[in-house]
C-alpha cells in the first residue's frame, strides 16, 4: 500500500517564475475547486485537489490505524516477552534455588559422612596404635627374656668354668703338696 500523500503542486519556494510567495497555490485551489468547501466551477465540492487531499487524509488515517495496531501489537509482544522472561526468570530462580538447596543438603550429608569417617579413622588409628604399642611391649619382653636367658646361660658357664678352674688349681695344689711331702721323706 502506498502511504505517501500526493499533492499535484510544486514547492512554494524557488523556480516558479513571478508567482512567488505562494499565491499561485491559492489560485490553483480556486481554479481546481473543492478544497475549501467552494463549489468549484460546477464540481459540487469534489474537485481534483479535494479528492487527492481526502485520499491523503484517508491514507493517513489508515496508516495511523496500522501504526496503532503495530504499536499495540509490538507492545503486546513486548509485554508477552517481558512476562515470559519474568516467568522464565522465576522458574530459573526456583530451579537454581532448588539445586542450591539440594547441593547444600548434599554437602551437609557429605560433611556428616566425613565426620563419621574421621571418627572411625581416629578410633581405628587409636586401636592400631594400641596394638602396635602392645606388640612392641611384647616383643621387648620376649627379647628381654631371650637376652636374660643368654646372660643367665653365660653366667652359668662362667661359674662352671670358674669351678673347674678352682678344681684344677686345687688339684695342682694337692699334687704340689704331695710332691713336697714325698720329697721330704727319706728314701729307703
Amino acid at each position: 500500500m502506498d502511504t505517501n500523500t500526493y499533492m499535484p503542486v510544486a514547492p512554494v519556494s524557488g523556480g516558479m517564475g513571478d508567482f512567488g510567495n505562494g499565491w499561485w497555490i491559492i489560485l490553483l485551489f480556486l481554479f481546481a475547486g473543492g478544497g475549501f468547501g467552494f463549489n468549484g466551477f460546477g464540481n459540487n465540492g469534489a474537485g481534483f485537489v479535494g479528492a487527492d487531499v481526502q485520499r491523503g487524509f484517508d491514507q493517513n488515517a489508515v496508516m495511523g490505524g496500522i501504526s496503532g495496531l503495530q504499536t499495540s501489537t509490538t507492545a503486546a509482544f513486548g509485554d508477552l516477552n517481558t512476562a515470559l522472561c519474568g516467568g522464565f526468570a522465576g522458574v530459573n530462580a526456583a530451579i537454581t534455588n532448588g539445586f542450591a538447596q539440594a547441593e547444600i543438603g548434599e554437602n551437609a550429608r557429605q560433611m556428616a559422612n566425613m565426620n563419621q569417617m574421621f571418627s572411625l579413622q581416629t578410633s581405628i588409628s587409636n586401636g592400631i596404635r594400641d596394638i602396635i604399642a602392645s606388640q612392641t611391649a611384647n616383643t621387648e619382653r620376649i627379647l628381654g627374656t631371650m637376652c636374660q636367658d643368654k646372660i643367665d646361660a653365660k653366667n652359668e658357664k662362667i661359674i662352671e668354668l670358674q669351678n673347674a678352674l678352682n678344681m684344677a688349681n686345687l688339684n695342682a695344689s694337692q699334687v704340689a703338696q704331695t710332691q713336697q711331702i714325698l720329697s721330704a721323706l727319706p728314701t729307703a
